[in-house]
């Protein structure tokens, strides 16, 4: 499983097919990038269309190349494999299964981050990314607006989104945490 499509996670595709989850630009820009090397690439969309999360002009691409298939209402339901990825079980929105051959599975989802819940706990920045370090005049690059309470990964505004990033950032900030418990206490 791959968080990102590069040159890197490429060359263990070549001549496979390969499955990228999600519906906008950069799904879209992956399956692009792979369709160059891999024989098949499907790109799973959760929603009925591309209108209204990707450019027309990618969208109209995806759909023109013979390499890459667009299944629309389409979720990933299990993986398998004992050292490495292979196969992938696609459910579409009637509840049909399909389990496909596959040695990647990339995941581009997540562009919009799920904090509405903290919405009047910590500041969000205008995309509601949480606000951190600096930005709300706090020691840590790791802590929010309020004190005790520390974010970490693709939620903080500015991250550089990536999951190495989020676990190294995850590691980095239990110091903080234990500083202000210990402090507390």
């Amino acid at each position: 499983m791959y968080y990102a499509a590069t040159e890197n996670e490429a060359r263990y595709c070549r001549d496979a097919e390969v499955v990228v989850v999600g519906g906008g630009n950069s799904a879209g820009q992956a399956a692009m990038f792979l369709c160059r090397v891999a024989q098949r690439v499907r790109l799973l969309v959760r929603g009925d269309s591309l209108a209204s999360s990707m450019s027309s002009y990618l969208s109209d691409r995806l759909e023109a190349d013979p390499a890459i298939t667009v299944q629309y209402g389409a979720q990933v339901v299990r993986v398998a494999g004992d050292d490495q990825l292979e196969t992938v079980t696609i459910r579409d929105r009637a509840g049909a299964e399909e389990t496909v051959d596959t040695c990647a599975l990339f995941v581009m989802v997540g562009a919009v981050p799920n904090t509405g819940w903290l919405e009047g706990l910590v500041r969000l920045d205008d995309k509601g990314f949480v606000l951190t370090g600096s930005s709300v005049d706090a020691a840590s690059p790791y802590a929010t607006s309020c004190p005790g309470i520390f974010a970490v990964g693709d939620v903080r505004g500015g991250s550089v989104k990536r999951v190495a990033s989020s676990v190294g950032e995850g590691s980095v900030v239990m110091s903080h945490v234990w500083a202000h418990v210990n402090a507390a206490a």
